[in-house]
């Protein structure tokens, strides 16, 4: 399994592992396999799945596996903070219209939480690509938004 690293936006604030708490530490142990890469899952078909995240202030989005291609489309401007897996935490603003494109090799992913800074509701959309380098992570569509998905076999 490949950790290749993503370039990702924001400014570099820490860097391994500093200041997570072992509860975070543990929740990307336990969510290492969390496909739920958005709140709310808006539309899937054999070629993409849409996924829509909504944060008020304060709010976060627990830590998540991307490994299919996407994009994600800032529909509202903000600020959040980001941890990833190799133990990095960015500081991140973004404007209204911001797009990110993301392209995974096989077995490369992107592990990472998403928590909202700012002082306004943060809203992204994204659209990830199920015909990629890597087949799509299986979803457990009845655990609720932002829990930890069961442990993966």
């Amino acid at each position: 399994m490949s950790d290749t690293p993503r370039t990702l936006a924001g400014d570099l604030i820490g860097s391994g592992f500093d200041g997570w708490s072992p509860e975070l530490r543990a929740e990307f142990t336990e969510s290492a396999f969390n496909g739920h890469v958005g709140q709310r899952l808006l539309s899937e078909t054999d070629r993409v799945r849409v996924w829509e995240i909504r944060l008020a202030p304060g709010e976060r989005v627990s830590a998540h596996r991307h490994v299919l291609d996407y994009f994600w489309t800032a529909v509202t401007p903000g600020r959040s903070r980001q941890h990833t897996h190799d133990g990095t935490t960015r500081e991140v603003a973004y404007a209204q219209g911001d797009t990110r494109h993301f392209t995974f090799g096989a077995d490369e992913f992107l592990l990472h939480d998403l928590e909202n800074t700012g002082t306004t509701t943060l809203v992204f959309t994204t659209v990830e690509f199920k015909t990629g380098a890597n087949a799509p992570l299986p979803l457990d569509l009845t655990r609720s938004p932002g829990s930890a998905p069961p442990a993966h076999t």
